[in-house]
């Protein structure tokens, strides 16, 4: 019976009386630290350093070389048993240092720059949906209506993201 490695993160799993068990258990360990809490040196990047220090990992880009090549898009760490490989998620995002920012997997591609979701604060949802452009004022010089209105859509755009609250 051939045990099947893990279905989300594809670590090595053990089979009954396996022979070697070290050596499964290290390779789980190293992808685990891989890709828990993930962080990496930089993001989409080709070619792999001379002298990576332990533990430093990387997102390989859309074309990789060398030790990299057929792993492309793959997060990959230096370890003491060379580079180890895991395939991302949909949903996984990792801190990059280089960018100080996070990088999220979606869709087979890593973006980067991007926020998703909502931001909720004390249990209200305060930034949702782009809306429509307030129209800005037109006409002569006196335009009191037309700014009114301008002002009032304004506000009522901040209400409704609750980012000011509602007399």
């Amino acid at each position: 019976m051939t045990v099947s490695p893990t279905p989300r993160l594809a670590l090595p799993l053990l089979e009954s009386a396996q022979a070697q068990k070290e050596m499964y258990h290290n390779e789980a360990l190293a992808l685990l630290d891989i890709a828990t809490q993930a962080a990496v040196v930089a993001a989409m990047v080709n070619v792999p350093p001379t002298a990576p220090s332990l533990g430093q990992c990387w997102i390989i880009g859309a074309a990789p070389q060398g030790a990299w090549a057929g792993q492309t898009r793959k997060l990959t760490g230096w370890t003491e048993g060379g580079w180890r490989f895991v395939s991302p998620r949909d949903g996984m995002r990792v801190w990059v240092e280089a960018d100080q920012a996070l990088a999220l997997y979606s869709g087979g591609e890593w973006y980067q720059g991007r926020t998703y979701g909502r931001l909720f604060i004390e249990g209200r949802q305060v930034v949702g949906p782009r809306q429509p452009n307030v129209a800005e004022p037109t006409g002569g010089t006196t335009v009191d209506a037309e700014a009114r209105r301008a002002i009032s859509a304004v506000v009522q755009m901040l209400r409704q993201h609750g980012l000011i609250g509602v007399d």
